[in-house]
């Protein structure tokens, strides 16, 4: 690059005393400036398809204790998407975020600082960057690794014996392994692929002996306190490998026993990156509806490790879903219902006047309530009472659409979000569904009303 001539900038300033201060002051504020200047501003681009099913592309920073948002592309009508770089900006993982929630619709790329980042994403096909070799090399690796992991698993599972075509399959991993871990030095990509090292059996093992022995050495180069694993989702996917896949046929004590074992790995982990992963372990098991190991996950560690950490909407989630879990009671709350022309005060524990009991949290101001709950009325069984709590701001449109619903018990909840029903039973969107038993045991929560449907079966 040719460098400015700043001989010629000096000799074309005017020399009159009164203004030589001023601009010799504004040369050198340019000079000093002149480095960031000359930094090559990089970029993150790339195509989404099919274009019409994304809007908008938002990058974020990922730490090991969050994501900071960098900026935003909206998607352009081919598909494309541009968003340029600080040149200040730090190597380290970054996130795109596609659609909502963003906890479920984003990806991993890797910004060293020095490149480009460009990639192809597909509903369809995933994830390819066309641009940066420290993506290119990890999702290369990633690919290389899977295809000879395909290979043992089919070994296994024909039962074979052939031990030449054994040690040929492991060479290959092995092989595999060490020209990735060449090829990667000096580069970030090196931090996960010598992290993700795997076993290799020094000679032929039976299924049974392999699985042990590739779950004794899960974690053997795995740094806990690595802040690039920690940023991405290496460890969380890494983790909810180890407790969910280790075996063909899981049942809860296998789960168990495999979350006792994560927590014996972890040993000597800061406690933060221990509530951390162990949350995400919680949180898979809670999407199941898997109460009885959700509830063994808070019990025996995650509760004290909210504790610990002083993660108060952690220790708040934890206390909302021991509440409010398949199995437990429902919380107790007032009801007003008329009988023979008369009020009567009751509460849900004290009301008898069904065998199976739905509470739905809706609003007359939620488009998916007034969608919904016309069909809910169809589809109850007589042995079955709905109760209707309206989260409202007020009753203008509350006391009008209750009408439409003469055999529902209503129950007014100003404030909406901040009525206190809602925080005791955590909801978070409307229309919430809760199934309860003659013993206002809660025996399902679906989540719409397709899975109404079901559990009403």
């Amino acid at each position: 690059m040719p460098q400015p001539n700043f001989g010629v900038i000096i000799e074309l300033m005017p020399l009159n005393p009164r203004f030589f201060k001023n601009d010799m002051k504004t040369l050198a504020q340019f000079l000093l400036l002149l480095p960031t200047l000359l930094l090559a501003q990089h970029k993150v681009s790339g195509k989404f398809s099919p274009a019409k099913d994304f809007t908008y592309a938002l990058l974020y920073e990922a730490t090991p204790t969050g994501t900071n948002f960098v900026d935003k592309s909206e998607i352009e009508e081919d598909g494309t998407f541009h968003i340029p770089l600080d040149p200040a900006a730090k190597p380290g993982i970054y996130k795109i975020v596609y659609a909502l929630p963003p906890e479920e619709y984003n990806f991993d790329l890797i910004y060293n600082g020095k490149e480009d980042v460009s990639l192809n994403f597909s509903i369809e096909k995933g994830l390819e960057f066309t641009t940066s070799n420290e993506n290119k090399l990890w999702s290369s690796y990633t690919k290389s690794m899977e295809l000879v992991n395909m290979a043992i698993s089919n070994f296994y599972s024909q039962e074979s014996t052939d031990q030449g075509a054994y040690k040929d399959i492991f060479k290959t991993l092995e092989d595999t392994q060490r020209g990735f871990e060449d090829a990667s030095k000096g580069t970030m990509a090196h931090t996960f692929i010598s992290a993700n090292a795997p076993y290799i059996p020094s000679s032929f093992e039976d299924l049974s002996t392999y699985s042990l022995n590739l779950k004794r050495t899960y974690f053997q180069h795995v740094d806990f306190s690595n802040p690039l694993l920690l940023s991405s989702d290496f460890l969380n996917d890494r983790v909810l490998a180890y407790v969910f896949g280790m075996a063909p046929n899981t049942d809860n004590k296998i789960y168990m026993d495999n979350i006792n074992s994560l927590m014996e790995q972890m040993k000597g982990t800061d406690a933060m990156v221990q509530a951390t992963l162990l949350n995400t372990v919680w949180q898979r098991f809670v999407m199941m509806e898997n109460a009885e190991v959700a509830n063994y996950v808070i019990d025996t560690y995650l509760e004290d490790l909210a504790k610990e950490t002083n993660n108060g909407p952690l220790s708040r989630e934890i206390i909302n879903y021991k509440k409010n879990a398949v199995g437990n009671k429902a919380q107790n709350f007032d009801i007003t219902l008329k009988k023979d022309g008369n009020e009567i005060s009751t509460t849900l524990y004290d009301l008898d006047i069904a065998s199976r009991y739905l509470v739905i949290f809706w609003s007359s101001t939620c488009s998916h309530c007034l969608a919904e709950l016309p069909e809910v009325k169809t589809i109850i069984p007589k042995d079955l009472q709905v109760i209707a709590i309206g989260l409202e701001n007020d009753t203008n449109t509350w006391t009008p659409e209750i009408l439409n619903y003469p055999n529902f018990i209503h129950v007014l909840a100003l404030g909406k979000w901040d009525n206190k029903l809602a925080e005791d039973y955590n909801v978070t969107g409307t229309p919430s569904y809760f199934l309860l038993d003659n013993n206002k045991i809660i025996t399902s929560k679906p989540y719409d009303i397709e899975e109404l449907k079901e559990a009403l079966k």
